[in-house]
């Protein structure tokens, strides 16, 4: 028990819930922009799979790290516009659209990485960004490792997270998008174009959550392999509910989940005589109770779920 309280132990731990939060907080920033618009995406699983084939190919082949990224990032540009246009201009049920894409993003990223890579006995390897250290600022004792010794992709989240609090409730762009989610009538009213505002809304989203993907790959890993998202996706819509979209909370919550998960993967390497499911477990857990007890009380986009047909 008391190797839980070393230091060395502590800094992992801390270290790894930042590094285990990223990809929820870009894919949870992603549900966030397109619920706000009144527009639920339940493809951001399918997409953010995409995203990490879409990134970890793309590096495979030309050794470059950051056109994964953008690979990553525009593959979900595309899915969140096809979600635009099932939802949107076709008004089709968002659940079943939003399920479709996860399905069919999934399932086109397994075929495409069999097609291009192939079933190799030793999975294909790229090498995957380093941590990037804040020069003076990652040697500060205890919070050096933690807040400034972590991947490109963290910092870039954090950044978003501040950059989305600010389009969201200090600009104009951020009123539109909030009043399509709210009354898309009463915005269409004042001039507001709500199909405009939703499929910009989505396509954003969807990059995010592309982004998002990209960060399995391309960081946490170096391979792709079959469910490497592990239902993340999922977790993310609970854990848009949980920051009540709100990008600031996003970030808190994402450290809660992430934190629990990095907790759980350490404790496997303890003596603990406890079988691993459990600590894979945990995670989900969380979100279930999270459901439970936040999800009836939460504000919700008036809008959200609501087809938009202009009169």
């Amino acid at each position: 028990m008391n190797n839980f309280f070393t230091t060395s132990f502590l800094v992992g731990l801390f270290a790894s819930t930042i590094r285990m939060a990223t990809p929820l907080v870009l894919a949870t920033l992603g549900e966030a922009f397109s619920e706000r618009s009144g527009i639920l995406n339940l493809g951001i699983e399918g997409i953010m799979i995409f995203g990490a084939l879409a990134g970890f190919v793309t590096t495979y082949f030309t050794h470059s790290l950051w056109l994964g990224v953008f690979a990553a990032t525009f593959s979900g540009f595309l899915f969140g516009l096809l979600m635009a246009f099932l939802s949107v201009t076709l008004g089709l049920n968002q659940h079943v659209s939003g399920l479709g894409i996860t399905i069919f993003a999934s399932g086109l990223a397994y075929y495409v990485y069999r097609a291009v890579i192939g079933s190799p006995t030793i999975p294909a390897t790229i090498k995957a960004f380093d941590t990037l250290k804040i020069p003076g600022l990652w040697k500060i004792p205890f919070l050096g490792p933690i807040l400034f010794d972590q991947y490109a992709l963290t910092y870039i989240a954090v950044i978003l997270v501040i950059v989305s609090g600010y389009i969201f409730f200090k600009t104009s762009f951020g009123l539109s998008l909030r009043s399509v989610g709210e009354n898309p009538e009463a915005a269409d009213a004042v001039g507001v174009n709500v199909y405009k505002m939703r499929y910009i809304a989505l396509m954003i989203g969807g990059a995010l959550m592309g982004m998002s993907g990209a960060f399995f790959t391309l960081a946490q890993f170096n391979m792709f392999i079959f469910d490497i998202v592990a239902g993340r996706g999922w977790v993310a819509i609970a854990l848009v509910i949980f920051a009540n979209w709100i990008p600031s909370r996003v970030f808190w919550g994402a450290l809660l989940f992430g934190g629990v998960d990095a907790l759980g993967l350490r404790l496997q390497g303890t003596a603990i005589n406890i079988p691993f499911q459990y600590f894979l477990m945990m995670p989900y857990i969380l979100t279930i109770i999270v459901l439970i007890f936040i999800a009836r009380n939460a504000s919700y986009p008036s809008a959200l779920l609501k087809p938009y047909r202009r009169e």
